[in-house]
């Protein structure tokens, strides 16, 4: 059980994202309606289902990924960072909570915040097309796990960030492209060998593929080897927070 500072740390972070619905909520909502006309209606009407699905319900689950890692992300890195820039993390810092809370009490929030938006999505997409789940164990694990992922990497990226446009290079220019090309509108087995050994590079990859596995039964790699990876992972990187935490990487500049 974490103590009571822990988690007032972790209220403190949900609510700060909870009492800005139109900040939060609403763009990913309104990109996604788009997404789902566009790339779903307009160029689904034209496209071949892809592996027996009609193709905006394939899209589907790697929306839901870019929507849920994009937020986390993007929650963490900011607190961490404008918490640094105001200096009042340094309140955090001096409060007898561990390293180990003080982590798990941001990455907690950070990732609350993207399930929530991949929730949206998912009922966004529900709008647009019949949504069923296949694995919905294997589903609940696997959001659980890249929320936390890149939740973790979120305070990487907060304690690296030197100012507010590194947020936006980290969150535009490479993450989404990574997300894009790992397999969101289309099957691996539509490439070339070649360029499907290396997507495989691509951690993204194997995120859109469990999802879609957990959502549709489908997957074009190993569903529980690609969680393992996650797993695995998701362990480096909030071992790599902790120890961060612990230099004061960032913190103490």
């Amino acid at each position: 059980m974490f103590s009571t500072g822990a988690r007032a740390l972790f209220r403190r972070e949900i609510l700060r994202f909870v009492r800005r619905p139109k900040n939060t909520f609403l763009p990913p909502a309104i990109t996604n309606v788009l997404y789902f006309a566009v790339f779903g209606i307009v160029l689904g009407g034209r496209i071949d289902r892809i592996a027996g699905f009609d193709y905006i319900l394939f899209i589907l689950p790697g929306l839901i990924v870019l929507g849920t890692i994009s937020n986390a992300f993007e929650n963490a890195s900011f607190s961490i960072f404008h918490g640094r820039w105001n200096e009042y993390i340094h309140e955090t810092l001096t409060s007898p909570l561990s390293y180990l809370e003080m982590v798990v009490a941001y990455v907690a929030a950070s990732a609350v915040r993207g399930l929530i938006v991949g929730a949206i999505i998912a009922a966004i997409g529900a709008l647009f097309t019949p949504v069923t789940v296949e694995h919905a164990l294997y589903l609940v694990v696997t959001m659980g796990v890249i929320s936390v992922l890149f939740a973790g990497f979120g305070i990487i990226g907060g304690l690296w960030a030197r100012d507010f446009d590194d947020l936006t290079v980290m969150n535009q220019f490479i993450l989404r492209p990574l997300v894009f090309f790992g397999a969101v509108f289309y099957s691996l087995e539509m490439l070339t060998p070649t360029w499907r050994q290396v997507s495989r590079l691509n951690p993204m990859v194997y995120m859109v593929d469990s999802v879609r596995y957990g959502f549709l039964g489908y997957s074009d790699l190993v569903p529980l080897t690609s969680l393992g990876v996650l797993v695995g992972l998701t362990a480096v990187v909030l071992t790599i927070d902790v120890t961060l935490f612990k230099r004061g990487f960032g913190l103490t500049d």
